[in-house]
């Protein structure tokens, strides 16, 4: 099978295509800004790579969200139950990490579907 790479650099692709699987890299929103408006910007991303990939948000199969304070869960929570709206939730697991800057407070990473 073909294996397509999205946005490469030398580390990390932000996605990868295998079969009909595609496997976004972790998402962080702005440094800085509020659990609310990176847990946004994320959601987006996601969907533009995605889409990107010939996928949608209705095909996710699984997301990891690694919070930098389990405090922020019911904020996150709040974007994230809107943006999903009841239908097609995929399987999630949320935990507590340290992520790459302290200005990160939220990371999102996704298994979908084509």
């Amino acid at each position: 099978m073909t294996i397509t790479r999205t946005q490469s650099g030398a580390r990390m692709s932000q996605a990868v295509v295998h079969g009909d699987t595609v496997y976004l890299a972790g998402q962080v929103g702005a440094p800085g800004e509020s659990v609310t408006n990176q847990t946004e910007a994320i959601l987006g991303q996601i969907e533009a790579l995605l889409a990107e990939a010939g996928s949608e948000k209705a095909k996710i199969l699984s997301a990891t969200i690694w919070l930098a304070d389990m405090a922020d869960f019911a904020e996150m929570n709040a974007v994230w139950d809107k943006w999903v709206g009841g239908k097609d939730a995929p399987a999630r697991a949320t935990g507590e990490a340290r992520l790459a800057t302290p200005a990160y407070k939220v990371e999102i990473i996704v298994i979908a579907a084509r």
